[in-house]
This record gives structure tokens, sequence and C-alpha cells, in this order.
């Protein structure tokens, strides 16, 4: 009796939790399933905005093969990879250090905690937009900063060799402390026990760090991989403001890709086999690091 009365239970728990599901299912229906959907449509036709007089065209797949012969394609799928790659691992290593240092507890820590998050609350729009006019070369801070040493003004923005390296400090400065606030959570919540035993046992910092609280906090650490990789790749905002994906394509990004070919040139079906694309890249890079993370919990337990 007590069985089937359980049993009975969770369905209607089961009921109940769909039921409360229903409201996200239909918004996501509405902004992100259904735009998806008929972007995947377009993506095998050929149709101009700009040119409502000349017919949509079926085209296959002329448009994903066109992709791959494209030079700026090319080469802002190149610099995206470059981007996310370099701007995750900086900020992972800065966060995990950064996290280390404030895991001890006083009123400094908190204060330097409270402090860290200023940069995660400025809208990227804005950061960019800082950024820019602090970079440059004529009444930009930086270069005056370096003239104080000598060095001669750098064209952070401008030169196509050193851009894209300007976008990824703006990146790791407005997330870095992002991870390291994940970071420190992860690594208060390890029981203090396990920290002093090591201790007594006369452990170093090092392998202190090594055998217990990396191993414990990898799971977390995984999961703000993803996270940063993911909106690091789905960059827009922040290069749109800073060099618009100049100069030449040394800064363009997919977003910015998509973006110029669909809004600027009125290429719809381009740039949604362009936008099919970076989903599908985005799915791929989500269950990658999905398995690590399940890897690395069923090490743990």
């Amino acid at each position: 009796m007590l069985i089937s009365r359980n049993i009975h239970q969770s369905k209607e728990d089961k009921i109940l939790s769909w039921f409360f599901l229903i409201p996200v299912i239909i918004v996501l229906l509405l902004v992100a399933f259904i735009p998806l959907g008929y972007g995947f449509v377009f993506s095998f036709f050929k149709y101009k905005l700009n040119m409502p007089s000349i017919p949509v065209r079926f085209v296959g797949l002329e448009n994903y093969i066109s992709m791959f012969s494209d030079v700026i394609f090319l080469q802002s799928l190149s610099n995206n990879i470059f981007f996310a790659f370099l701007s995750v691992i900086l900020e992972v290593f800065l966060g995990i250090v950064i996290a280390m240092m404030l895991s001890d507890s006083g009123k400094v820590t908190r204060f330097i905690t409270t402090v860290l998050l200023i940069p995660m609350v400025i809208a990227p729009v804005a950061s960019g937009t800082l950024w820019r006019m602090m970079l440059d070369r004529t009444y930009g801070i930086m270069n005056y900063l370096i003239s104080l040493i000598g060095m001669a003004p750098v064209s952070w923005l401008s030169d196509p060799d050193i851009a894209i390296y300007s976008v990824i400090i703006v990146d790791v400065w407005q997330f870095t402390p992002y991870v390291a606030i994940l970071v420190l959570s992860s690594i208060k919540s390890i029981p203090r026990s396990f920290l002093e035993s090591a201790m007594v046992e006369g452990a170093s910092s090092w392998r202190l760090f090594r055998s217990i609280i990396f191993p414990i906090a990898s799971p977390v650490i995984i999961i703000v991989m993803m996270v940063r990789f993911i909106d690091a790749f789905k960059v827009f905002d922040t290069v749109f403001v800073m060099t618009q994906g100049g100069p030449g394509s040394s800064t363009e990004m997919l977003p910015t890709f998509i973006y110029r070919q669909g809004i600027k040139f009125f290429k719809v079906g381009y740039s949604s086999a362009s936008a099919v694309l970076f989903v599908i890249s985005m799915i791929l890079v989500s269950l990658v690091f999905s398995k690590l993370r399940n890897n690395q919990l069923r090490r743990l337990n």
C-alpha cells in the first residue's frame, strides 16, 4: 500500500514538474527553436532582402559549400577559435590564482571579492567603448602610460597583428572575476578537515592544491570553462564596438560575419547557413565539455 502510494505521488510530481516547465518550453519555442528552424530552412535558399523582386531560389547545399571557399569566413572561424581558446585559458588560469589568494576568510578578502564584481556588472558594450577610448593611439591613456617609460605609441586597435590581442585583454579583464568567484565558492565548499589533515601530514601548498583542491574543484572548473568558451565563441558586442571586425578581417568573428552577411549585405540564405554551422559547433562544444565533466565526476566518486 505504501509502495503504491509512493509511486502515485512520484507520478504526480512528474506531471507537476512538466506543468511548471510549459511556460519555459513555450518561450524557448518562440525565441529559439522556431527562428532556428526558419534559419535552417533559409540556409538552402538564395534570397536577398534588398531585392524583393528577385524570387527566392532553392540552391541546396550551395551556401554551405560556398562558406568553406570564403576566405573571410575561414578567417573569422580561425579568429573565433583563437580568441575563445586564449581568452578561456587566461581567464581560468588567472581565476584559479585569484581564487586561491582569496580562499582565506577575512574582511579584506570580502572587500576584494566585492571589487572583483565591478567588471562583471558592466555591459560588454560599455566596457568595449571604455577600452576603445583607453586604447586609442592619439588620446588613449594606455599610450600615455607606456610613454612615461619611453615606449613609442602602439596602434592597439588599428594594427592587424595586435588588434585581436587587445580584444582578448578586454574579455579577460571583464570575465576573469566571474571565473574567480565560482572557483572560490568551490574551494570554500571543501571540508576544512581535508585541508587540515593534509597540512598536518606536511603537504606543501602545491601538493595541497594538486592533490585535494584541484580534483574536488575540477567539475566546477570544467563547467566554468564550458560556459566561458561558449560565451567567448559567440562574442559580438565587444568586438563590434571596439573594431567592427577590423582592421581588415583581423578581428572578424563568426557572429560579426553572420551579422555582416545578413544585415549589411542582405544575404539571408548565406548568413543562415553560417548561423546553422555556428549553432552546431556550439552544441558539439557543449557535448565535449559535458563528457569531460561526467568523466571527472566518475573519477571523484
